[in-house]
């Protein structure tokens, strides 16, 4: 599968698109228009093997929350991220068997050499 989870209206997200430049193969999924469902979450984690690696940690609601200060647990991250498409790091990009998770100059450079 070759798909990338971004949010439209975010500067970043627009740039990494534009710099990666992927292929008409890839599906772009759009968050705050379709926002992730839990069979689609689901599969993210089967790449991760952790909902806390998706989450962002960076997100206002996180920080409004005090969730840094919270015990969560894996079923709570989860929750977390099928509430709101903000708590997901973004962009997220499959690339057949390769999953790159956020903005991150490196990510995103692993992410171009894996296209």
């Amino acid at each position: 599968m070759k798909k990338i989870y971004y949010l439209s209206t975010c500067d970043t997200n627009k740039r990494i698109l534009k710099e990666l430049n992927l292929s008409d193969e890839f599906i772009k999924q759009d968050l705050k228009t379709n926002p992730i469902t839990e069979k689609e979450l689901d599969e993210l984690y089967r790449f991760t093997t952790s909902y806390e690696a998706l989450i962002n940690k960076r997100a206002r609601m996180y920080s409004e929350r005090d969730l840094k200060n919270k015990s969560l647990q894996e079923k709570d991250f989860k929750k977390l991220l099928l509430e709101h498409y903000t708590f997901l790091k973004r962009p997220v990009l499959i690339n057949e068997t390769e999953l790159f998770i956020g903005n991150s100059k490196n990510t995103v450079a692993s992410a171009k050499e894996s296209l």
